[in-house]
């Protein structure tokens, strides 16, 4: 999944698209998330980094991972939907 290249974000949790002027809010885990996004990592590379750092399972993960992303897309924030790895 690609980001809009323009969104800024705040340490706070705060995600603002200038193209839209639309603000939206989330939670440290998923504005860490975001942020890795934005640099181009993967759903893998994020899942990795996610369960390492938070010590949770990964289907779980992967569950809650794929509904913010899908949030993110309907937020138009995104500019394509998520690929799911078999």
């Amino acid at each position: 999944m690609r980001l809009k290249k323009n969104l800024a974000l705040s340490d706070s949790g705060f995600v603002f698209d200038p193209s839209t002027g639309d603000s939206f809010s989330t939670n440290p885990i998923g504005l860490e998330i975001v942020k890795m996004l934005q640099t181009g990592k993967d759903a893998d590379e994020i899942k990795a980094q996610v369960v390492k750092t938070y010590l949770i399972d990964e289907v779980g993960f992967e569950k809650d991972y794929y509904d913010f992303v899908n949030t993110l897309t309907k937020l138009k924030l995104s500019d394509g939907s998520p690929e799911k790895k078999d």
